[in-house]
């Protein structure tokens, strides 16, 4: 379905989406109708699902990574419904996911300072009903990347 070009031209776009078909055609050795064809291939078979702009966290203000680990009282799909609309709301919350194990969902969630924080979580509590929420602040990022492994694909 994907050849070894496809993937090249996946690894590159996830390293700068912002390079031309032409300089992406180059570096993987096609002429430029036919890279621009794989990519859009690619757009519509819904691999490619979006072209980002990523933002310094620091110069845009909100240095501080906190995880918060949620225990839920009950597992339903009218409690599960009701948080996933509620964080939709919250902008600082970027990333969640529900888990097997002892915790339920994780949340990633960035702010400025604890104060932040400390609205972003009552405001959190007064949406939805938890067992527990505990939260970790992240000291030092030592690896972050938005490129996916291409060799699956």
């Amino acid at each position: 379905m994907f050849d070894q070009i496809d993937r090249k031209i996946i690894d590159i776009l996830q390293q700068d989406a912002g390079k031309s078909v032409v300089e992406i055609a180059e570096a993987v050795g096609l002429s430029h109708t036919p890279c621009w064809r794989r990519i859009k291939r690619m757009e519509e078979m819904g691999l490619i699902r979006n072209r980002v702009v990523l933002i310094d966290q620091r110069k845009a203000n909100v240095p501080m990574t906190i995880f918060i680990s949620v225990k839920v009282p009950r597992h339903t799909t009218a409690w599960l419904d009701t948080f996933r609309k509620e964080i939709r709301d919250i902008p600082e919350i970027m990333e969640a996911y529900r888990l097997t194990g002892e915790t339920d969902y994780l949340l990633r969630v960035v702010v400025p300072n604890i104060d932040v924080y400390d609205q972003v979580y009552k405001n959190l509590i007064s949406r939805v009903e938890f067992s527990d929420l505990s939260s970790s602040i992240a000291m030092e990022e030592m690896k972050f990347t938005t490129a996916l492994p291409t060799k699956y694909i």
